[in-house]
């Protein structure tokens, strides 16, 4: 189903050079104050959420807190806390905010959702990661609830639908991107790929770089596959790289898997550059994960904690959870000041129903322009997806910095 909006004839612009990299950091909303960072929100499923002020509007978040994804759910959550005691700090509109736990799972996220159904959400941030978000979006159309995805980035997501919109670039612009950036900057370097095909995530993403790729001259010597059954060992997949010579594998995968390629590269003295998407991001403060591997490793993201526009957030992030902020935090705090932005815009009041005022939502992303920290002049077209630029990065000496 299409949105029945003025349709935006945008063109996102993946075609990325060195030079507009600075130009495509995302900046802090314009109204946004600075604020005391405070403890991190609940993270169990069933935690009760903080009490509501009188007259709130009540936004739910659904990511895996628990779980092999949590570093994405957490990440995202403690975002958007961030931004809701930035709104909440005005003195306004007020925010009552209900994280819930979905450990990247279908099920346990339309669980999660109807909790968030029955506590009487009006506005969801969420879900976190993609086939969640392809599982509750189905839900909340037909309940007619507004729902903004920090980070669900496959096309599926808001397809046949018109209550879900998107933080995040898509996949089909991920791999493109990617395709390009390479083509740029590497000429004459050889790829291999190595890919989920059991993922929409990362099948959407190596298709449309493959695709790319043959149009832009790029050599694809090799490309492995897995699934998530088989996402402990990839000697196979690292050893006929190699010996293909490839001088850059190109990993459209999440970095649990991605860990386990750079550890068995490095086994064999294979040291081609790594070349990553979004999913990539996290690695770095993996559990158990020697972040020395991932020296030197690139990948595309609308994020990067050394942006001075984004100064202030990283700060109030690190004060508050002890660590450097990612693209998911990130995504998260732009999400909740999405939909802010939107209720003032549209002159919403807490006392409408989640369908009045996803009504008056999805009439107001047809227009709406949003500055925020991963990425500056976002529109969203009729479908939900959002039109920005990602940048690349650079691992070096454990932090992520602009080439």
């Amino acid at each position: 189903m299409k949105k029945m909006t003025k349709i935006l004839a945008l063109v996102l612009c993946l075609a990325l050079v060195a030079g507009c990299f600075a130009a495509c950091g995302g900046k802090t909303t314009p109204d946004a104050t600075d604020t005391e960072a405070n403890a991190p929100a609940n993270t169990a499923s069933d935690a009760e959420p903080a009490p509501a002020a009188e007259g709130a509007f009540k936004i739910g978040l659904i990511g895996p807190l628990t779980g092999g994804a949590a570093i994405y759910g957490n990440a995202a959550k403690n975002g958007a806390q961030i931004a809701v005691d930035e709104i909440n700090a005005k003195g306004g509109i007020q925010l009552a905010y209900n994280p819930q736990d979905d450990a990247h799972d279908a099920e346990q996220s339309v669980n999660a959702y109807n909790t968030l159904v029955d506590w009487g959400m009006q506005a969801l941030v969420g879900p976190v990661t993609t086939a969640p978000a392809i599982a509750v979006s189905a839900e909340a159309n037909n309940d007619r609830v507004f729902c903004l995805t920090p980070s669900a980035s496959s096309n599926d997501v808001i397809d046949n639908n018109d209550v879900m919109y998107q933080v995040c670039f898509t996949d089909p612009n991920q791999g493109t991107g990617s395709a390009d950036y390479i083509a740029e900057n590497f000429p004459g370097k050889t790829v291999a790929i190595i890919y989920r095909n059991d993922d929409a995530y990362s099948q959407g993403i190596r298709d449309t770089f493959y695709a790319e790729a043959q149009a832009k001259g790029v050599e694809v010597v090799y490309e492995g596959t897995f699934t998530e059954a088989t996402s402990t060992d990839f000697s196979v997949q690292v050893t006929a790289a190699q010996s293909k010579n490839a001088d850059i594998v190109f990993l459209p995968i999440y970095y649990q898997p991605a860990s386990v390629i750079l550890k068995q590269a490095a086994d064999i003295d294979y040291a081609p550059i790594f070349f990553g998407v979004d999913g990539m991001d996290g690695i770095l403060t993996m559990d158990g994960f020697d972040a020395s591997l991932a020296e030197g490793v690139m990948l595309l993201t609308p994020f990067s904690a050394d942006d001075p526009d984004a100064a202030d957030f990283v700060a109030a992030y690190q004060a508050a959870y002890g660590e450097i902020p990612n693209q998911f935090a990130a995504d998260g705090y732009d999400a909740v000041y999405i939909i802010y932005n939107a209720l003032v815009a549209a002159g919403c009041t807490a006392d409408q129903s989640a369908e009045e005022i996803c009504d008056a939502l999805t009439a107001q992303m047809a227009d709406m322009t949003y500055d925020g920290l991963t990425g500056e002049g976002m529109t969203w077209d009729d479908n939900g997806a959002v039109a920005k630029a990602p940048m690349a990065v650079v691992i070096k000496d454990g932090v992520y910095v602009t080439p």
